[in-house]
């Protein structure tokens, strides 16, 4: 099994589950404790909470901040739809889109007053980079940030997705370190859900050597017929986005699949379904081209010859999907 989708569903190794993590009020809840201070020495914020990954559990989030937010349209599709959701309600939202290039439309930030700015360190589906320090120099907002694949410690609050993380759908981890959200009661925290976010980010790993190679070899092997809706130099050390014309991105993953190749073509959401890139649509493709669109995500060492062996099969099943389109 080659995996090359690893940033939108990471496969959690087994895990053990006991009873030190249920929560009582009439004890000292020791391992929550330990944990929270483990997640405290990583990520430097001294509060923790969980909530549902859901469009329903942001609109809670947004709902407890009671004020005027920005949303990049680079975030989960979860923290859009909650984001329209928190609009249809009367509240304020500010949205910031994103520039054909897949960058961040950080000019749209100048002028505009917000009290806090969901915008991670990097875009969902192009994994391409935002600098939170460039994003600080243009707002005054609190920065909320998905850490799932890459985290930036200027950000002012943290939150990782498990399912990305573990391949579980449990809740959210929320880390932040002021008053702007009120900490759970005991009953109310999803300790398993914590438990294994933290497993998963402290083994979390990636191959930053095979992007390079990757790109090469594709680009030798798909001549006129591969394109990129971004820059390889402007994404994550370990992502790679691209196109292939012709075709949609879901046949190719579907029939990789059967050979053991596993890719992707966007959010979990969307993974091998007949939904088109949100983001690249937000970066002004069209919808037909836009389900082109195919990421890779490297963590396992794979040697040349992998690598010239999953872009041959690539390139033949590549073929024989657009032999019978």
């Amino acid at each position: 099994m080659i995996k090359l989708n690893f940033l939108q569903l990471n496969k959690s190794k087994n895990f053990t589950i006991d009873n030190t993590l249920c929560m009582s009020a009439l004890v000292a809840n020791e391992t929550f404790e330990a944990l929270c201070l483990a997640y405290k020495n990583r990520f430097n914020h001294s509060k923790l909470k969980t909530f549902a990954f859901s469009k329903e559990g942001f609109l809670g989030l947004f709902l407890e901040l009671n004020a005027k937010i920005g949303v990049s349209l680079g975030e989960s599709q979860a923290v859009i739809d909650g984001a329209k959701l928190y609009e249809q309600l009367g509240f304020e939202v500010v949205w910031i889109g994103l520039n054909p290039d897949g960058k961040v439309n950080l000019f749209e930030l100048k002028n505009k007053t917000m009290d806090f700015l969901f915008l991670s360190s990097y875009v969902m589906d192009t994994f391409v980079t935002t600098s939170i320090k460039e994003v600080k120099s243009q707002t005054q907002a609190k920065i909320i940030s998905n850490g799932s694949a890459h985290w930036d410690a200027l950000s002012d609050m943290l939150y990782f997705d498990n399912y990305k993380l573990t391949g579980f759908n449990t809740n959210g981890v929320l880390l932040f370190s002021d008053d702007s959200f009120s900490l759970l009661s005991i009953g109310q925290i999803d300790t398993l859900a914590a438990k294994i976010c933290f497993e998963a980010l402290s083994t979390q790993h990636f191959n930053t050597a095979l992007k390079t190679k990757f790109e090469a070899k594709l680009k030798v092997q798909f001549k006129e017929d591969i394109y990129f809706f971004v820059n390889p130099n402007d994404t994550l050390d370990y992502a790679l986005h691209f196109g292939l014309k012709g075709i949609k991105a879901r046949e190719l993953i579907r029939t990789l699949a059967l050979s053991e190749i596993y890719i992707t073509n966007g959010e979990g959401c969307s993974l091998g379904l007949s939904k088109p890139s949100r983001i690249v649509q937000a970066m002004g493709y069209d919808e037909t081209t836009s389900r082109n669109a195919i990421c890779f995500s490297f963590v396992d060492e794979l040697s040349d010859d992998d690598v010239e062996k999953v872009v041959k099969m690539m390139f033949i099943k590549y073929k024989q999907i657009r032999s019978f389109s």
